[in-house]
C-alpha cells in the first residue's frame, strides 16, 4: 500500500534496486556442480601397465628377462608362475616402477604373468598375460663320471663330459651353473676343461673320507653354443676310505695304506727297460679307473704285433686300470720269481694271484696310486691325471676368475 506522499516513481526505483542487490549475491543452489568450472583440477591418469615379453608371446629364449613396468604408478603385485605353479623370482626397482625376473625361465614351459599396480588417485589396475618359453631343437647331453650312487676313492675327478662341443664364449655361464656341495663340510675345488666337450672338477686336496658329494648340473637354460641348449641333471656319489699307495719302481714294492694306516707292503715287479723306454713304467700321481675280474691283455692295443717277439696274448686276473694306455695293477703268476726283485714287464705293476686279489677286494674306482722312481712321466690325460698339477695350474684351465 502505498505512504501519504510516497509517488510511484520512487517505489519502482526501490524494486529495481533490490532486484539488482540479488543478483549481485552468489547463487548457492542443490543442483550446482563443483567440476565443470574454469579451474577445476583434471582427472587423474590411471595406472598402465607394460609387459615383455608381450602377450601371447612364443619360441621366447629362457635366458631373456621378464619386465613389468607401470606408468602413472606404482606396482603393489607381481608374479610369473609355470603351470605347476612355480614362481620365478624377481626384483621390483626402489621407484616401485619396474619389476625384472632374476634368474632364468625353463624351456618348453607356459608362463602366466600377473601384475597389479595402484594409481594416484587410489584406483588400481590389472594386467594379466601369457609367454611360453623356446623348445630346443638341439641340446648338448652331460655324460657324467662317477655315476650316480656309486661310492669312490679320494681321488676321484667329476667328469662331466659333453656330447656336443661347448662354445668358448659359453664356457664360464657353463661353469656357474655346475654347482658342487660337499658334505658335512664344503671343501674348495675347481672345474679344468680339458677341452671343447669335456669339463673336469676336483678339490684343493683329496675329498674327504667318508663324504657326499652333490652335483647339480643346471644348464637347462644355457645355450652352450650357438642354438644348442644345455640340459638338467643332479649327480649324488660317495667318497669311502682314504686308500692311497705308493709303488716304488726301482724298489720293487707297493705300499697299500687305507686312512693313513700302512695295511700291506706288496713285492712287485714293473715295466723293463730298453725297447727305446716303451715299456718303462710311468712315474707319478694315478687313480684306478676301473675293476676288471678278469681281462684279455693282447699287446696288438699298444702297437706290437704278433711278429714281434715281445707280443703277447694273456688272460689276466684281478686287473685295476690306472691309465688309458694299458697300464694296470694285475696279477702276473708267471713272474714270481721276479717280484721284489726286478722289472720285468711291459709297463704294468704284476703281483702274485693271492696278492693281487686281496688288492682287488680292497680297492674301488678313485683310489690313489703314487709311482716313483722312474724317469718317464705320466702324460696329462693319460688316465685320472688330474693330481698332477699344483692346485693354482689346475684352475687356469677354468674359465671363471681365479
Amino acid at each position: 500500500m502505498q505512504r501519504p506522499g510516497q509517488s510511484t516513481s520512487v517505489r519502482r526505483r526501490t524494486l529495481v534496486g533490490v532486484l539488482l542487490g540479488a543478483a549481485a549475491l552468489p547463487a548457492v543452489t542443490a543442483c550446482q556442480s563443483d567440476t565443470g568450472g574454469p579451474g577445476a583440477a583434471p582427472a587423474a591418469t590411471p595406472p598402465s601397465v607394460t609387459v615383455s615379453p608381450a602377450d601371447a608371446a612364443t619360441d621366447v629364449r629362457p635366458d631373456a628377462p621378464v619386465s613389468v613396468t607401470v606408468a602413472h604408478g606404482t606396482l603393489t603385485d607381481v608374479t610369473v608362475t609355470a603351470p605347476d605353479g612355480t614362481a620365478v623370482a624377481g626384483a621390483l626397482d626402489p621407484a616401485g616402477t619396474t619389476w625384472t625376473s632374476q634368474g632364468p625361465l625353463a624351456v618348453g614351459t607356459a608362463y602366466a604373468v600377473h601384475a597389479v599396480a595402484a594409481g594416484a588417485s587410489g584406483a588400481s589396475t590389472t594386467h594379466d598375460s601369457t609367454l611360453t618359453t623356446l623348445t630346443p631343437v638341439d641340446t648338448a647331453f652331460p655324460a657324467v663320471a662317477p655315476l650316480a650312487g656309486h661310492e669312490v676313492g679320494v681321488g676321484m675327478p667329476v667328469i662331466v663330459t659333453f656330447d656336443s662341443p661347448v662354445a668358448d664364449d659359453r664356457r664360464r655361464l657353463v661353469e656357474e651353473n655346475l654347482h658342487v656341495t660337499v658334505t658335512p663340510a664344503p671343501v674348495p675345488g675347481s672345474w679344468s676343461w680339458q677341452s671343447d666337450t669335456e669339463v673336469e672338477y676336483r678339490p684343493e686336496q683329496y675329498w674327504p673320507a667318508r663324504s657326499a658329494v652333490h652335483l647339480d648340473i643346471d644348464l637347462g637354460s644355457v645355450e652352450v653354443a650357438p642354438g644348442v641348449w644345455g640340459t638338467t641333471r643332479d649327480i649324488d656319489f660317495t667318497v669311502g676310505s682314504a686308500m692311497v699307495s705308493t709303488v716304488d719302481i726301482a724298489a720293487h714294492t707297493l705300499t697299500v695304506t687305507r686312512d693313513g694306516q700302512v695295511l700291506r707292503t706288496i713285492p712287485v715287479t714293473l715295466g723293463q727297460s730298453g725297447h727305446s723306454g716303451t715299456f718303462v713304467t710311468r712315474s707319478g700321481t694315478k687313480v684306478i679307473m676301473s675293476l676288471e675280474r678278469s681281462r684279455q691283455m693282447n699287446s696288438e692295443t699298444t702297437g706290437i704285433g704278433q711278429d714281434d717277439p715281445n707280443y703277447y696274448d694273456v688272460a689276466v686276473e684281478y686287473a685295476m686300470r690306472v691309465t688309458n694306455s694299458g697300464e694296470f695293477l694285475h696279477a702276473a703268476p708267471w713272474s714270481v720269481s721276479s717280484q721284489g726283485r726286478a722289472n720285468v714287464s711291459h709297463g704294468c705293476t704284476g703281483m702274485s694271484t693271492e696278492d693281487a686279489r686281496w688288492m682287488f677286494e680292497h680297492s674301488k674306482v678313485g683310489d690313489v696310486v703314487v709311482y716313483t722312481g722312474s724317469d718317464r712321466g705320466i702324460e696329462p690325460g693319460n688316465g685320472f691325471t688330474v693330481w698332477n698339477e699344483t692346485y693354482q695350474q689346475w684352475q687356469q684351465g677354468s674359465a671363471l676368475p681365479a
